[in-house]
């Protein structure tokens, strides 16, 4: 999907990348250090991060689409690398949220033993909530990084 009504798609996928992985973020974050946030997030922390999973190879697809279509530069040539990068980072994070959602979700833990029995080792708890905060935090360096340097590759050239 290179473009929409005409327009390049990149540009507007860009603006639900640029409200999803950040809000997935700062959710996982909280789900993370915060128990009465977690239950009342239940399934809409790993919901969001369904949506920056999926947005974010159609933004970066259509991103290099885009590319074919625009000169050449140092900053674009950062820009796309940086982007793609990106993935990595929101993929990651998935995971996380999607591992610590199926842990403390009762419904899930009565029906997969395995989810009940990390939930009762507090080292796991511990090293789930960690990994999950630096892959959140390294998620929101990544999307400022990607859009500072998708700015300047615009008005910079």
């Amino acid at each position: 999907m290179d473009t929409i009504a005409g327009l390049p798609a990149h540009p507007l996928f860009v603006h639900l990348a640029v409200v999803a992985i950040p809000l997935t973020a700062v959710l996982a974050i909280l789900a993370s250090v915060w128990p009465a946030a977690r239950r009342r997030l239940g399934w809409f922390t790993p919901a969001v991060a369904v949506v920056a999973m999926a947005i974010t190879p159609l933004t970066t697809s259509a991103g290099e689409a885009l590319e074919k279509q625009v000169p050449r530069s140092e900053t674009l040539h950062l820009h796309t690398e940086l982007g793609d990068q990106m993935l990595y980072w929101v993929a990651a994070l998935f995971v996380l949220v999607v591992l610590a959602w199926a842990m403390y979700d009762d419904t899930i833990a009565r029906r997969v033993p395995a989810a009940a029995s990390v939930r009762s080792h507090r080292w796991l708890r511990v090293a789930l909530a960690v990994a999950t905060i630096v892959v959140a935090l390294g998620a929101l360096v990544m999307v400022v990084r990607v859009g500072h340097s998708g700015a300047r590759s615009v008005w910079l050239g």
